[in-house]
């Protein structure tokens, strides 16, 4: 009767699979057999690497990857000693390493991807070897309380902001141009919250504004070899108001801008990946002129602001914290690129 491996399984004590940089990553590898089975040995692999993998119009292939994470040992076995015997039933092998600190976040994108996972084999005297693997997910936090450039906007009461004058129809002797002044609430934003969007946008032009707009952007830019490869922006959330004819003014007070469930700015700790978003206030005139567009950088973090006052954090009004990591993002598809 031949011999059959019933189960091979890498289980985690931490079932979320969720993991901080500087945690311990444990667990044990599960065997079920059937039979007695001799194994030369049972071989663990902790695998942690940024790849970006771009096709060129040209249909050439570039290709680039770091590693995060290479840890190997062996969980049964010795080398040049021969082949041990496992007995019928179940046999459980733990492991245990710490994670590095300075790991970036999970992140699967279009291009390329950030991905943490263990793999493991046993191999048989015969040649037969059995494989599996299972992935885990590390995310790196950013707290806005430990940002020097979100605490200071914050202690100086100095919002973030960002003005314009701009001219339409320059060959129009005597047209004024149109006056935009944009202010967020702040810099940095979690995921759940709103960004609190102000303007004043005052038409001293001869062109009627079709309308102005405050779109939420995400911007991901893939590197290979040193250069940018691919590039990638999308707009994840928008606020739009209508026309403004010439010398009228229209103001947006603390206008709600919801921030979706995203991974964190920049993949700290990532060299191939970058993500970074941007809040633009968008001025469409109507006419065949070119809109014009204020960008303003902001922070996406994991925890949010903490109250001065008791040290809790800080949330706003109405908002829903997501519990989860973005890995996935199908609902991006449905969003259309932005120029």
């Amino acid at each position: 009767m031949p011999r059959k491996l019933l189960k091979f399984l890498i289980l985690f004590d931490n079932t979320s699979l969720l993991y901080f940089p500087g945690q311990f990553l444990s667990g044990r590898v599960l065997i079920e057999l059937q039979d007695d089975t001799p194994a030369l040995g049972l071989h663990f692999h902790v695998v942690g690497e940024g790849v970006v993998r771009v096709r060129t119009p040209r249909q050439e292939r570039v290709y680039d990857r770091e590693n995060y994470i290479d840890f190997r040992m062996r969980l049964l076995g010795e080398p040049g000693q021969g082949p041990s015997v496992l007995s019928p039933g179940i046999h459980s092998f733990p492991f245990k390493l710490g994670l590095p600190l300075g790991l970036p976040s999970t992140f699967l994108g279009k291009h390329g991807w950030v991905q943490y996972y263990c793999k493991t084999a046993l191999r048989e005297p015969n040649g037969l070897t059995h494989k599996n693997q299972q992935v885990f997910i590390v995310m790196n936090p950013i707290d806005l309380n430990l940002e020097p450039s979100i605490l200071a906007n914050v202690s100086d009461q100095q919002a973030f902001r960002c003005e314009v004058e701009h001219k339409f129809g320059v060959a129009c002797v005597g047209s004024g141009p149109v006056v935009c002044k944009v202010t967020l609430d702040r810099g940095g934003y979690v995921p759940g919250e709103s960004i609190g969007v102000s303007a004043s946008v005052h038409n001293r032009s001869r062109v009627t504004v079709k309308s102005t707009r405050a779109a939420l952007t995400e911007t991901i830019t893939y590197m290979a070899k040193g250069k940018v490869v691919q590039s990638e922006r999308r707009e994840l959330a928008s606020l739009t108001r209508g026309k403004i004819r010439p010398g009228e003014r229209d103001e947006w007070t603390n206008e709600q801008l919801y921030v979706p469930p995203l991974p964190p700015t920049n993949l700290r700790g990532c060299h191939l990946i970058k993500i970074q978003y941007d809040v633009y206030f968008i001025i469409e005139p109507k006419s065949f002129e070119k809109e014009v567009k204020l960008q303003l950088p902001i922070m996406m973090a994991t925890y949010p602001l903490r109250s001065s006052d008791d040290d809790t954090p800080a949330y706003k009004a109405g908002t829903h914290y997501p519990s989860t990591l973005p890995i996935f993002r199908p609902w991006l598809d449905d969003k259309p690129a932005i120029d």
